[in-house]
């Protein structure tokens, strides 16, 4: 089975998100080394409350939230907030303000993105995991995933890019253009070790779009290689991962067995 929709830009969409709440951090009265921050790449979204003399300020550093705080003199600090106990006095802010839009327009994303699917497609966990057909980290991941995708309680949606090795877009296009593109799928995965599904001749102009539009995804995303991961926790949150996870996290990506 394959899911496929008009592919928009994950980066443009979440500017835009950020963009309309950082109208509340505009004004008057905006501390003047916000901007020098922003020079440097910081976006600022919004004001946040935290009494005294502060100022705070939610903001997002690459894909990362983060805390400023505007001193009486003008000057910011880049960081965590910790009371007495050394505990962050700030992250249900920022996860309120930052962590949880950016994560909803991710899950969003990655939903209207053209993937493949591996499992029943009414399983309830579901696992976004960026592969490449000659991706051998992707083929571990794959195969840890059976007992779960099996047992019918994880379904994976593999959204394909092609970018490890010379033929990986063909290959990709051999799996995306199947009449059945999760059995094509699974080929790839019980022959890779003998080279996987045969290429496809050529890579047709559509599908040359959805693997671009793909990698373009995982890139916003912070992933800078396969198999880039994203679940859902059981609080709703976002949660990725970067490449193979170790044993002891298997179950915290896949859930109970």
């Amino acid at each position: 089975m394959i899911r496929s929709h008009a592919p928009s830009r994950f980066l443009f969409a979440v500017a835009a998100l950020l963009a309309a709440a950082g109208s509340h951090a505009q004004g008057p009265d905006r501390p003047a080394v916000l901007k020098a921050l922003e020079a440097r790449g910081l976006r600022v979204v919004e004001e946040f409350k935290v009494g005294g003399d502060l100022r705070a300020f939610a903001g997002v550093a690459g894909d990362q939230p983060v805390a400023i705080y505007v001193t009486r003199d003008g000057n910011a600090i880049v960081g965590a907030r910790l009371d007495a106990e050394g505990k962050p006095l700030d992250d249900a802010k920022l996860e309120a303000l930052v962590s949880k839009p950016m994560g909803d327009q991710a899950w969003a994303q990655l939903e209207k993105s053209t993937w493949v699917l591996d499992g029943k497609k009414d399983a309830p966990r579901i696992i976004y995991t960026f592969s490449d057909a000659n991706c051998p980290y992707c083929h571990k991941f794959w195969e840890a995933a059976r007992p779960w995708v099996d047992s019918g309680k994880v379904q994976l949606r593999h959204v394909l890019v092609g970018v490890i090795r010379q033929d990986s877009p063909a290959k990709a296009a051999a799996i995306l253009g199947a009449a059945d593109p999760s059995a094509a799928l699974i080929e790839n995965e019980h022959k890779f070790n003998n080279g996987g599904i045969t290429p496809a001749k050529s890579v047709p102009d559509n599908i040359g779009k959805i693997l671009d539009d793909n990698q373009a995804l995982m890139v916003s995303l912070g992933f800078r290689g396969t198999p880039g991961i994203v679940v859902r926790d059981d609080t709703g949150a976002i949660k990725k991962y970067n490449g193979m996870p170790q044993a002891a996290k298997l179950a915290e990506v896949f859930g109970p067995r």
